[in-house]
């Protein structure tokens, strides 16, 4: 994890292809050079991995303005009526497209506008009703959620918000609130989350830049009327040059969508390939500074990240309505199959499960619209964990509808039973553990930023680059932060039995002990982490199996704090107190078996054998254990050819309305 002194930009060598080529150190070098640095506001999530229990900084639980209610509540209002009415969810996966006139009906409703402030002709809605109307419109069809979240969350609309001029702003939100649909453009076709390697350019011409490069996975790019797009702006006297955003019209000359991608599932999303091939942009349109690019999307990405989870908790709601109405209906020797133990287990962790997550949703949510906080750990868990609970909770409901749950909801129909669509569920999900960071991906981000501290008193010791003066130094320094943290690790109120006792209410389920088993093990936590730091200093960073659990074990006892939070609330409020406290009870139960085994899996686990093993596969020593199969595969590159330079295919962008 550490961030050793090399350039900051990719060195100026190219492969054939054009692309920048890198040392792995300056790989990581332009990512944490792209980082938030700096913590100017408190973070929960950062306390909670440095052994520190801050329920005071979520507790009581942060609710937003009457007026913000109420005109969220009207909008909700309005969705629900809209999807129940014109969005028809099974002829959106039979043809693989969302019809024009259903986004033309989201369009009239506000929907682009969500985020986007009413002076601009926007909805100005707050994160936690932008957050319930994507859940809300994603169980109805989950393209249609991607697509509003892609416009809103890391479109044009976000970084512009965040970072754009104020001409910027008058110029394109108006247009994005109502009639424009953005995209967001970065990952090319051999660069997705190692962005140093990124070869689309924007040369400087006059007031304009030159755009050319080929981008890949451009969700609503196939529709898109404004895109944002990552460039790399060559290094020159007088010009800092890098990675920097641009706001482009789609439409400009030189744009060619070259592909309609198709996936497994998300069947209606417009994604696809889109070349630039001397495409010219006014200098007035980039976005911050050059060389900024990579920061602003990072940044956008700390609040934008929730719409993700937010989605997974419409499915989570979704498979647990599904799973009771089928269990209770579906008899199995003599009685329901929801009272078969092996079922009711998997019905109890889908109810619990997304109690949790919307706890987590919306406790992000909030904090992200007070803006006391600062949220960027907080988000970035609630994508990694709702995208991995979501997918295990349709999975699970798939098991619990049996064949029919593989069956699809068209074949259901024909043969006269109720088309519940389980297995496009099960697909549409599986994508949201790579989208906007991958699993792996995002365990890397959360431990860089949870062992943030560590490296800003110990950082030196561990860099290669440093003289032995530095690295004395940073010892003595290291060695004063140690002597004042280790000792407040080693006991805590989660020790004393009396302590959290709001939450033990007469008559309901206790969870103060939660809260105290949670304290105990943010302790616990920490010391983990700095005996992982003490044993392999500089090769932490290549631990991610080690570094991937500590975030889970983060992830577990983040979301029990917020189940908790959530239900005292609730009851607090007379609304489902009894029921709630039941959930998040029987919700942290079912976490601390997962932390308990993950804590095991720090110490003891496969990992050095899983080295050896990939070695082996990876030199062929095993090749023998794939003989008796036909690849079905096709022939053809790994890795499409994304050559700089005119397209010669057809155009497949179509504008809407």
């Amino acid at each position: 994890m550490s961030a050793p002194s090399v350039p900051s930009e990719a060195s100026a060598s190219k492969d054939p292809q054009g692309r920048p080529t890198v040392s792995e150190r300056e790989a990581r070098q332009v990512a944490e050079d792209a980082r938030e640095q700096g913590w100017r506001k408190p973070s929960f999530a950062k306390e909670m991995f440095l052994g520190r229990f801050r329920l005071d900084l979520i507790h009581p639980h942060p609710v937003p303005a009457p007026d913000d209610v109420r005109r969220g509540e009207a909008f909700l209002a309005k969705v629900h009526a809209f999807c129940d009415e014109k969005l028809d969810g099974a002829l959106i996966e039979r043809e693989a497209r969302i019809p024009d006139e259903v986004i033309a009906g989201l369009k009239e409703l506000g929907a682009l506008g969500m985020k986007i402030d009413v002076k601009y002709g926007g909805l100005g809605l707050t994160q936690v009703y932008y957050n319930k109307a994507i859940s809300l419109i994603g169980s109805a069809n989950p393209a249609v959620g991607a697509l509003l979240s892609a416009h809103q969350s890391i479109g044009v609309p976000q970084p512009l918000k965040m970072f754009g001029t104020q001409e910027q702003k008058d110029t394109f939100l108006p247009r994005l609130a109502r009639t424009d649909i953005s995209a967001f453009l970065l990952t090319e076709p051999d660069v997705g989350s190692d962005p140093a390697r990124l070869a689309t350019s924007a040369v400087p011409d006059g007031d304009e830049y030159v755009l050319d490069g080929v981008k890949l996975w451009t969700t609503n790019g196939v529709v898109a009327d404004l895109l944002v797009v990552m460039a790399r702006v060559p290094k020159a006297d007088g010009r800092k040059g890098g990675i920097t955003a641009f706001v482009v019209e789609a439409d400009s000359p030189g744009i060619t969508v070259e592909h309609r991608n198709a996936f497994m599932g998300l069947r209606g999303l417009e994604n696809g390939v889109t070349r630039f091939h001397q495409v010219r942009v006014p200098a007035a349109n980039r976005i911050g500074e050059e060389g900024a690019g990579l920061r602003i999307a990072l940044t956008t990405l700390n609040t934008g990240r929730l719409s993700l989870p937010a989605m997974c908790v419409g499915a989570g709601k979704w498979c647990l309505k599904i799973a009771r109405e089928w269990s209770g209906a579906r008899e199995q020797w003599g009685r329901p199959v929801a009272r078969h133990e092996a079922v009711g287990e998997k019905i109890s962790f889908i109810a619990a499960t997304t109690f949790a997550l919307e706890a987590v949703v919306d406790l992000s949510s909030q904090m992200a619209d007070e803006d006391r906080n600062d949220i960027r750990i907080e988000a970035a868990l609630a994508k990694l964990y709702g995208s991995e609970m979501g997918w295990r909770m349709a999975d699970e409901l798939v098991q619990i509808r049996g064949g029919r749950g593989f069956e699809t909801a068209e074949s259901l129909a024909a043969r006269g039973e109720r088309a519940v669509p389980a297995e496009q569920m099960l697909r549409d999900m599986r994508i949201n553990r790579i989208f906007e960071g991958s699993t792996e991906i995002m365990h890397l981000l959360i431990a860089r930023e949870a062992v943030d501290a560590h490296l800003a008193v110990a950082g030196d010791i561990i860099d290669p680059d440093k003289s032995l003066a530095d690295k004395a130094r940073a010892g003595a320094q290291a060695g004063r932060f140690y002597a004042r943290w280790l000792p407040k690790l080693v006991a805590g109120t989660g020790q004393l039995p009396g302590s959290y006792a709001e939450f033990h209410p007469s008559g309901h389920a206790d969870l103060s002990v939660h809260l105290r088993y949670v304290e105990r093990t943010s302790r616990k936590l920490a010391r983990s982490t700095f005996y992982a730091m003490s044993r392999w200093q500089g090769r932490m960073e290549t631990k991610q199996g080690f570094l991937g659990r500590i975030v889970d074990i983060g992830a577990e006892i983040f979301a029990m704090s917020a189940a908790c939070v959530r239900a005292e609330m609730l009851r607090a409020g007379g609304d489902h107190g009894r029921e709630a406290y039941q959930l998040a009870d029987v919700f942290c139960r079912q976490a601390r078996i997962r932390v308990e085994e993950l804590f095991t899996r720090l110490w003891s686990n496969t990992d050095e054998i899983d080295r050896k093993v990939v070695d082996g596969v990876m030199s062929g020593t095993y090749t023998w254990l794939e003989e008796g199969i036909v690849d079905p595969s096709g022939d053809g590159p790994w890795i499409a050819d994304a050559t700089p330079g005119p397209s010669g295919r057809e155009n497949v962008h179509r504008r809407i309305g």
